[in-house]
């Protein structure tokens, strides 16, 4: 009788990146790191003022509280697009729309 957990065993890690593959959302999660990483990136004192809501198709729409922190963050937009997509370890994030 052959024993359970033969050669063909899986860790659980592994298991969960071939479903992630084979439902071809590894993109679509891996998008969602940009609102992990977001306070990292931006530093706390951005971070008080201006909440990523969402993302569509690479770009993260942000919300600001004040029209002035909206100019900041504009003039501001690719040196954190460039530090998401690093502290991220890929290029998912496109565009930030600040709003």
């Amino acid at each position: 009788m052959k024993a359970r957990g033969s050669s063909r065993t899986k860790s659980v890690g592994d298991a969960i990146e071939e479903l992630v593959a084979q439902l071809g959302i590894k993109k679509k999660l891996h998008e969602q790191d940009a609102f992990v990483v977001w306070d990292q990136a931006v530093g706390e004192r951005i971070a008080k003022v201006a909440t990523p809501t969402r993302m569509l198709r690479g770009t993260l729409i942000v919300s600001v509280k004040s029209g002035a922190w909206r100019n900041e963050l504009s003039m501001r937009k690719q040196e954190i697009i460039r530090r998401i997509n690093e502290l991220v370890g890929d290029e998912i994030l496109k565009d930030i729309k600040f709003q």
